[in-house]
């Protein structure tokens, strides 16, 4: 999910912290967990949980509704509703629902507030209690070394930290100091290289957002600089949300999107790297450096449409309403969505 949480901290001796009483769940993952009854278009395969707390997220990010100075609804991330749940039933019903193989892994989203790393490796230790070894994700602020080492030995597999914005102006106006926030480009991506040390190349992920201003070069530029760095960057499609600071900003064009994620599909899976790829004078991608005929098989696949995040996410409508168009598909796309896909790629 795309928002962020805060600086890092400094590990300093502190006594424990209780889970929370209440979690806030992803309106479909509720769904899924029988919290509340609804009806899916396409049911989550991960469940997605949000930290809870009364107030504002501490960061001032200006896409996202849990921002510091935003006006947007506490219950809001992207436009993905998230109502609170009791702890205690959300973590029995993850253990239940796991065992009966409905889901596959378990993402845990962070605010910004001084004592959530210390409610994270609580919350995860009382998931671990279950025993039923459903892989857990978090996506949290950008920690020091020492904090991601105890989330590691805290029985998580993968950790995010989302840069969002492609280019280090972007950052600081969308969600650095000049925004009003925490965050800090080169920080940033000092964290990200720490984490690929601690977990593993593949192991660590960062979540970019196409729309915010970039041009097309420089997104597929960081994409390349994400993979060669052993992070994988998963893809979102920029979503204006009423009440935030960018609630003006224009959704990015289905051919745009598409052309980025027919990128990264081929530089993750080392088809084709950026340096190989053309532009053309407005910095617009023209050219993937694989062969017409390569491309549209690849196309045809689907694959490069499908939401790109931890094994076992799909993600579901976060960045686009059921009824389309969709940006990020939640399952296979249809033969029919296939030959819009290549009429909007220009095949």
């Amino acid at each position: 999910m795309y928002h962020h949480v805060g600086k890092g901290l400094n590990v300093d001796p502190c006594p424990p912290v209780p889970v929370p009483d209440k979690l806030r769940v992803s309106f479909g993952s509720a769904v899924v967990l029988g919290l509340v009854r609804g009806r899916l278009d396409a049911e989550p395969t991960t469940i997605y949980l949000l930290t809870y707390r009364r107030g504002k997220c501490f960061a001032n990010c200006g896409f996202c509704p849990q921002a510091r100075r935003s006006g947007g609804r506490v219950d809001m991330l992207s436009r993905v509703t998230w109502p609170p749940f009791p702890t205690g039933e959300v973590v029995t019903r993850i253990g239940e629902t796991f065992k009966e193989g409905k889901i596959r892994r378990v993402c845990i989203q962070a605010l910004n507030y001084p004592p959530v790393f210390e409610e994270l490796l609580s919350l995860i230790g009382r998931i671990r209690s279950q025993g039923c070894g459903v892989p857990i994700s978090v996506c949290c602020q950008p920690v020091d070394r020492a904090r991601i080492e105890k989330l590691r030995e805290a029985g998580i597999d993968r950790i995010g930290v989302p840069l969002d914005a492609a280019t280090e102006v972007l950052f600081d106006r969308v969600k650095g100091l000049s925004a009003g926030g925490p965050y800090v480009w080169e920080d940033q991506l000092q964290v990200l290289r720490d984490a690929v040390q601690v977990f593993g190349r593949g192991s660590v992920t960062t979540h970019l957002i196409v729309g915010l201003g970039e041009s097309e070069k420089e997104m597929v530029q960081r994409i390349q600089w994400c993979v060669d760095a052993g992070i994988y960057p998963s893809l979102f499609s920029f979503t204006p949300i009423k009440g935030t600071a960018l609630e003006g900003l224009p959704q990015p064009s289905l051919s745009q999107y598409r052309r980025i994620q027919i990128a990264r599909h081929l530089i993750v899976h080392q088809k084709a790297r950026y340096e190989n790829m053309k532009f053309d004078e407005d910095d617009r991608l023209v050219g993937f450096s694989v062969s017409e005929d390569e491309l549209k098989q690849i196309i045809r696949t689907g694959l490069p449409f499908l939401t790109s995040g931890c094994p076992g996410c799909n993600r579901p409508y976060y960045n686009e309403r059921p009824g389309g168009p969709l940006y990020n598909f939640p399952r296979q796309p249809l033969p029919e969505e296939i030959l819009e896909i290549e009429r909007e790629v220009g095949l």
